[in-house]
C-alpha cells in the first residue's frame, strides 16, 4: 500500500519540513571540550525566548577535522543569517567553520580564537593554561575528577560539577597539535567574553587573542563555565552579535 504525504514527514513525533521563514534569525552553539551540547539549556531557552531558531552542535571529538565537520553539518542546515558561538575549545572550532557564508557574526566565550598556522599548543603558551588532565591512555584525557569543581566551575554546585566530571566527554590530543588552515574572524564581526575568574583559560589569554582579533570584549566575573553559571548575561552578548547583522 503506498501513502501519500505531504512534503514533510514525522520522526519521534517531530514534524521536518522546509524552512518556515527565509529570513529566519539562526543562532548556533558549540560546546568546548570534553563537554556536550546540554549545557547550553537555559542560554537555548532565553534565545528561543526572543524568537531566535537555535540549534546546539554535538562535537565527536574524534578529530578537530571531525569537529569541524559537525559544526559545518549543522550550519549548512541554517537558512538565512546565523550568528556562531563557541565556548572554549568550540572557540577553534568555530574559527575554521565559521567561513560559511550564512555566518554573518562569531561569539567567543571564554573561548580559544587562534589564527591561520598556528594552534592550539603554542597559542596556550603565550599565557600556559591550566588543564588538570587524567590521561586514559596515550591520547585521551578527561578533566581530573580531584579538581573538576575548583578548576572548571567553582561559581556552579558542586552536585552539578560532579555530574559533569563523570560524564565528562574523552577528548585527543590531536586537536591540539593541528595547525589551523582558516580564522574566519578575520573577515566577520566577533564578540568575545573575558571570564575574569577563569582557572582554565587564563583571562590574559582571552584579552590578547580579543584584542588581535578586533573583538567586542564583555567581562563577566565568573569562572570558565559562564554559560551555565551566567545563561542570561552571555545571552546578551549573544543577542550582541544578533543585532549586528539585523
Amino acid at each position: 500500500m503506498t501513502i501519500k504525504r505531504p512534503l514533510f514527514a514525522f520522526i519521534a513525533g517531530v514534524a521536518i519540513s522546509g524552512p518556515a521563514y527565509a529570513d529566519a534569525r539562526n543562532v548556533v552553539l558549540v560546546h568546548g571540550a570534553t563537554m556536550d551540547g546540554s549545557g547550553w539549556r537555559q542560554v537555548y531557552d532565553i534565545l528561543k525566548s526572543k524568537s531566535l531558531s537555535v540549534s546546539v552542535v554535538q562535537l565527536p571529538h574524534t578529530s578537530l577535522a571531525d569537529d569541524i565537520a559537525a559544526t559545518r553539518l549543522i550550519l549548512k542546515q541554517q537558512i538565512g543569517q546565523t550568528v556562531l558561538v563557541g565556548h572554549s575549545y568550540g572557540g577553534a572550532v568555530i574559527t575554521e567553520a565559521g567561513n560559511e557564508d550564512t555566518v554573518k557574526a562569531m561569539v567567543y566565550v571564554a573561548a580559544l580564537q587562534p589564527d591561520k598556522g598556528e594552534n592550539l599548543t603554542e597559542l596556550s603558551q603565550r599565557f600556559p593554561m591550566r588543564i588538570d588532565m587524567k590521561m586514559l591512555d596515550n591520547q585521551s584525557f578527561v578533566p581530573s575528577p580531584n579538581t573538576y569543581h575548583e578548576s572548571i566551575a567553582a561559581d556552579l554546585p558542586r552536585d552539578m560539577t560532579d555530574f559533569m566530571s563523570a560524564s565528562a566527554k574523552p577528548m585527543t590530543l590531536e586537536p591540539y597539535q593541528t595547525r589551523f588552515q582558516h580564522a574566519a574572524w578575520h573577515g566577520k564581526p566577533t564578540f568575545g567574553i573575558v571570564t575574569t575568574e577563569d582557572k582554565v583559560i587564563p583571562p590574559a589569554l582571552l584579552r590578547w587573542m580579543y584584542k588581535r582579533a578586533g573583538t567586542q570584549t564583555s567581562d563577566i566575573v565568573s569562572s570558565h563555565m559562564v554559560y551555565m553559571s551566567h545563561p542570561k548575561e552571555t545571552a546578551d552578548v549573544i543577542l550582541k552579535a544578533v543585532a549586528s547583522v539585523d
